[in-house]
């Protein structure tokens, strides 16, 4: 049975769709069956992996309407061993949508039991928000991700998201766990990058992964060309930073 993860935080910028598209294509390349859901409006991981989401005729907004299957929505990329369900900016309606509906919070969950099996992984890239899309993703997750930027406003919000994944443990989802804290962006020249990892390490303890993603140009530049980090520079230091942080998930849940 495949283990469904969400990448979430409701800060914009601090590596969630990067870490979606370059931890999905690592899985992928350490021989594991994954698949990746662009539950964000934006689109950047279906884009970053290289799908032109203007011709998306069924992705994520039509399984959480469950006007399709998931397996019709699935989409194949360049990245071995990967499968896509990929956005549109159609997902921004959902939210309105689902409002008057009911069990909204489980719309995906419910989608996803079809397909779950099929897979070793199931990475759900998350909008940056707390609405009910995140919320949707939460409750069909079994554990989250939560990328921190190692920069000064790194811990707000924190604990805001550590709220919000309580009180859905408390009432949509109680085998949520939080599979840890990951640190990104992080600048080993910079004494502030140092002090943040040491806060977060101080305050989190087992939480945070040993991984830390290191600032890294290639990183930037491959969702340009419709690549994973693996595909664009496997000789990369984010290619080996996300390497790492699939040994690492795949070790920890073989336990």
């Amino acid at each position: 049975m495949g283990k469904i993860i969400a990448i979430a935080n409701q800060k914009g910028g601090v590596g969630k769709t990067t870490t979606s598209v370059n931890l999905a294509a690592s899985l992928g390349v350490l021989e594991k069956k994954v698949l990746l859901i662009d539950a964000d409006p934006q689109a950047n991981a279906s884009s970053g992996l290289g799908i032109d989401v203007n011709t998306v005729e069924i992705g994520t907004y039509q399984i959480i309407e469950h006007s399709n299957t998931p397996k019709e929505a699935v989409m194949k990329c360049s990245a071995p061993n990967l499968d896509v369900i990929p956005s549109h900016i159609d997902l921004v309606a959902i939210e309105i949508e689902l409002v008057d509906k009911v069990d909204r919070e489980y719309m995906l969950k419910k989608a996803l039991e079809s397909i779950k099996d099929e897979y070793d992984y199931i990475i759900i890239d998350c909008a940056p928000s707390l609405g009910l899309l995140t919320l949707n993703a939460l409750t069909a997750a079994d554990s989250v991700i939560i990328p921190i930027q190692c920069e000064y406003f790194a811990l707000e919000g924190l604990g805001k998201l550590l709220n919000t994944i309580k009180s859905i443990q408390k009432i949509h989802n109680p085998d949520l766990d939080i599979e840890g804290l990951l640190l990104t962006m992080f600048d080993s020249r910079l004494r502030l990058s140092n002090q943040v990892v040491e806060e977060v390490q101080k305050h989190f303890n087992d939480m945070v992964f040993e991984t830390i993603i290191q600032r890294n140009v290639k990183l930037s530049e491959a969702p340009s060309f419709g690549e994973s980090i693996i595909n664009y520079d496997a000789t990369s230091k984010g290619a080996n930073n996300y390497l790492q942080l699939a040994h690492e998930i795949i070790k920890k849940n073989s336990k």
